[in-house]
């Protein structure tokens, strides 16, 4: 076997790394290149990274003259936001909970959130289908946020982020008369911004992408979200791909401004949910 300087191994790192990187940024390009196109240009199989007739028509076609776009992005937004915000709220107490209070049937509980880890979203989709249409919920904003608003795997992440928190700040917290859920509210969630921007990140882009859900429980265009509504693009016999990839470079730019607004807490979220059990 050889054996490699240490300066070799890591260009051989960087390289493969940089080669990786490459290779996954060629198809974000292609899209953008191809925002950029007319119709014509990207269906006639020429193979031209960049657009021979830079044009703005594609989206001022998704702004201007495609009615329901903009709804969708507003739907999009409100849908991602609110998932966002309330699973960042209740998978923390749940997750606080687990780590830090003692009650009856709690290792049980542990138990049951681990094993709703190993159960596929898509089997509870026609469960989840049916207590909607039962609340009356179908087609509407509570229909898509509320079976969205709590998720075992960040339940499980923020409990492991409490497990390691120091107890002696909750101590001291205590004995300045502070109650469980103050100590929770104004000590532990404001020192539990890594662990929060990590799970902000993951919640938001599995929301804002999110397909199935939708589709399922959504029938008015008007409540349709973005993923959606670039479906609607697709006709039977034409897709009108420069609206698709003018429209999905929309779609992108918020998950972007989303991951560089927390990518300072994002790495030290994703260290510190791992110890102990």
């Amino acid at each position: 076997m050889i054996n490699l300087p240490r300066s070799y191994g890591k260009m051989l790192v960087y390289v493969g790394l940089v080669l990786y990187a490459i290779v996954t940024l060629i198809p974000f390009l292609w899209a953008l290149s191809a925002s950029f196109k007319p119709l014509s240009e990207i269906v006639s199989g020429e193979n031209t990274f960049l657009p021979k007739n830079f044009t703005l028509d594609n989206y001022k076609q998704i702004f201007f003259q495609e009615p329901l776009f903009l709804r969708w992005l507003f739907n999009s937004v409100v849908i991602a936001v609110s998932v966002t915000v309330l699973n960042l709220l209740f998978n923390s107490m749940a997750g606080y909970a687990l780590a830090r209070l003692h009650f009856r049937g709690k290792h049980f509980l542990f138990v049951l959130i681990l094993a709703v880890l190993a159960v596929p979203a898509q089997i509870s989709l026609i469960p989840t289908f049916l207590i909607l249409k039962l609340f009356g919920w179908l087609n509407s904003y509570q229909g898509t946020i509320v079976p969205s608003m709590v998720n075992a795997t960040f339940i499980f992440m923020m409990r492991q982020f409490f497990v390691n928190f120091p107890k002696e700040l909750e101590e001291a917290a205590a004995l300045d008369g502070l109650t469980p859920f103050r100590i929770f509210w104004h000590i532990v969630l404001p020192l539990a911004k890594p662990a929060l921007a990590a799970q902000a990140v993951f919640v938001f882009m599995g929301s804002w992408n999110n397909f199935l859900l939708p589709m399922t429980i959504l029938f008015d265009p008007e409540m349709f979200t973005l993923p959606l509504g670039l479906n609607s693009f697709k006709g039977q016999y034409i897709s009108y791909w420069n609206y698709i990839m003018a429209a999905s470079m929309v779609f992108t730019l918020p998950a972007l401004i989303i991951y560089a607004f927390f990518n300072r807490y994002f790495i030290q979220g994703v260290t510190f949910t791992g110890g102990k059990g």
